[in-house]
């Protein structure tokens, strides 16, 4: 079957994930499910806790399959684990025996590029988020937002053309969390990928994307969507103070409320 080269970079149709509980109990997790991401574009996802936005990402990797509706990566269905996709966790996925360089380079290794090209090209990417002089480090030796931006070149360094994010920078706080939005949006712009973003956060959702989708309390489906028009490059440190950016988060807050309200109302039930 040939594939559009303009098709999306991501559509999940009509998609529905269930599953069985530990006592046996079928369980939806997102239903009715429908969400594009076009090619280069910067999508942020945020629901209730709890309410299946990180079960979006695994039907995108492969890792889970759909119960019932589809899920297409660049125009083809998707089947098994794509080398295109880039992941970054909310933990950090990287290696305690091994140096910062060695795990920068374990992507490429992997792949099959020899050791010295894997290498120099790990320098590189080193360089880019700041940490040249940190090579010979282990994890343990550094910051947290220091081994996230290792994170990054981890996951960049392999040019993907999807980048998938699951709260990666919550555990930080909020002073290096700016510089990692800051970070993140100028290798964004160098490697053209399409990102979705999840996050309990508003307005990190909002001062990253183009769009944010906002899902209903689980089982999740899309509530709304919300193209985000604040001109790039943006400066996420100043970009929160400006009256578009504050109409915004009034906005989108008074829908995602209702959701977080009916999502507590049920758990305390």
């Amino acid at each position: 079957m040939a594939v559009e080269k303009t098709a999306p970079a991501i559509e999940l149709i009509n998609v529905s994930r269930r599953f069985l509980s530990p006592t046996g109990k079928s369980l939806t997790a997102i239903r009715d499910f429908t969400m594009t991401v076009e090619r280069g574009e910067f999508v942020a996802v945020v629901g209730p806790t709890g309410c299946g936005k990180s079960t979006t990402l695994n039907l995108v990797t492969g890792l889970a399959s759909p119960s019932a509706g589809e899920v297409r990566v660049m125009g083809a269905p998707v089947k098994g684990i794509d080398p295109r996709i880039g992941f970054v966790f909310q933990t950090d996925a990287l290696f305690p025996w091994r140096t910062v360089i060695e795990n920068v380079m374990a992507g490429p290794l992997f792949r099959g590029k020899p050791k010295a090209q894997a290498q120099a090209s790990a320098r590189d990417w080193l360089a880019r988020v700041g940490l040249a002089r940190f090579e010979q480090h282990y994890p343990h030796q550094l910051s947290g937002g220091m081994r996230k931006r290792v994170a990054l070149a981890q996951t960049f360094i392999n040019g993907p053309e999807i980048l998938l994010m699951d709260e990666p920078f919550s555990a930080l706080d909020v002073q290096t969390r700016v510089l990692m939005h800051e970070e993140l949006l100028r290798l964004w712009s160098e490697a053209k990928a399409s990102v979705v973003f999840v996050t309990h956060d508003l307005e990190e959702a909002i001062a990253l994307a183009d769009k944010v989708y906002v899902l209903t309390a689980g089982p999740a489906t899309v509530k709304s969507v919300y193209t985000i028009d604040l001109p790039r490059p943006r400066v996420v440190a100043d970009i929160r103070y400006e009256q578009r950016f504050i109409d915004y988060s009034r906005t989108i807050w008074a829908d995602l409320k209702e959701e977080v309200e009916t999502s507590y109302a049920r758990a305390a039930a």
